[in-house]
């Protein structure tokens, strides 16, 4: 008995040792990735902030400016990018909607984000862009890898339509999380006009062309990364777009119009939120990684240890019983003599 039981555990331990391995190696690289058909919301804040008046042309102080910014996961679109690239595609379909302390929108961007669920790194289709314009991205843009790097990455920064690197300053905790801290400053860049713009009627194509006044930007980017998941679990810029030079700053000082200067953050429920979320997150993918593989390795050595002693138990016991049955044998072969 003891030696069928030791063979059952030692076929347990081959099965565990042979799992750990390929959980490991095999299924963790495929199983762990975006899925395609996510949505996520957050809502950010400059309070206070500068926003231009365009009644008057003049910049003013505000209590508030608020901004939307979703990501959509377009499945249907993501299936037939897949079909031919032969690999998991993410599609997001994204939107940063800014509006004004009355409530009226101030600028919406929409963009096309498609990258590899696996790796993050981007795939490039037809639909790739920006405020309708096509887009070539290179490095990451809303989510780092999974284990991210303590090391520069390039990021796409959607206003100037360029990559761009982010710098890795340090390791830090965020909200009782170890987090990676990452920053990236824009200088000041010549960038498109929105599309949409605040006032119906105006065609952003005709302000630099017939106007001669253009738009620039500047930002400081911020990241509190979760390495194991690549999330980022706060992000904060410190943004400022100025008008230049034609009819509409002619009259600026420097020619220089502010039209937006604020310090951006994350609003403190939806930071609450992408931290519980990012720890739940953080548990699954440390399971396929690490904990899983790890805990079968230590079955398998364990299982092997049992069926071992099992087995030795089972050896010193046979010869004793042999003995015993031939001891019996000799005395029964006495007496019948």
């Amino acid at each position: 008995m003891r030696r069928r039981a030791s063979l059952v555990l030692l076929a347990l331990a081959v099965f565990c040792a042979a799992l750990a391995p390929l959980m490991r190696w095999y299924l963790f690289p495929r199983l762990a990735k975006i899925p395609a058909g996510q949505y996520q919301e957050v809502v950010l804040e400059a309070k206070p902030a500068t926003l231009l008046d365009y009644g008057t042309l003049q910049p003013r102080k505000v209590p508030k400016i608020t901004i939307v910014q979703t990501l959509k996961g377009n499945v249907e679109r993501s299936r037939e990018i897949e079909a031919s690239a032969g690999r998991d595609v993410v599609v997001w379909d994204s939107l940063s909607h800014v509006v004004g302390p009355d409530g009226r929108m101030v600028s919406q961007i929409p963009e096309r984000y498609i990258f590899d669920a696996h790796t993050q790194d981007p795939v490039h289709a037809t639909g790739e862009m920006v405020d309708g314009d096509p887009v070539r991205r290179e490095g990451v843009e809303f989510k780092f890898p999974f284990f991210t790097e303590p090391r520069d990455y390039l990021y796409f920064d959607a206003q100037t339509r360029t990559s761009a690197p982010i710098h890795y300053v340090g390791p830090r905790t965020f909200r009782g999380m170890d987090v990676y801290y990452y920053e990236q400053t824009i200088p000041w860049t010549k960038v498109p006009f929105p599309k949409k713009m605040p006032i119906p009627g105006i065609d952003p194509a005709a302000i630099e062309s017939a106007m001669g006044t253009s738009r620039w930007y500047t930002t400081k980017r911020m990241f509190w990364v979760e390495p194991v998941t690549g999330a980022p679990v706060n992000g904060e810029e410190v943004h400022t777009e100025e008008l230049r030079g034609g009819q509409l700053a002619g009259n600026a000082p420097d020619q220089r119009l502010v039209v937006f200067d604020g310090h951006v953050k994350m609003r403190e429920d939806y930071i609450r939120h992408t931290v519980d979320l990012v720890a739940r997150n953080r548990t699954m993918v440390l399971t396929l990684h690490t904990y899983a593989p790890a805990g079968l390795a230590l079955a398998g050595a364990g299982l092997l240890a049992l069926s071992l002693w099992l087995e030795a138990r089972a050896r010193r016991c046979r010869p004793g019983r042999e003995a015993s049955g031939d001891d019996r044998a000799a005395e029964g072969g006495l007496v019948s003599a």
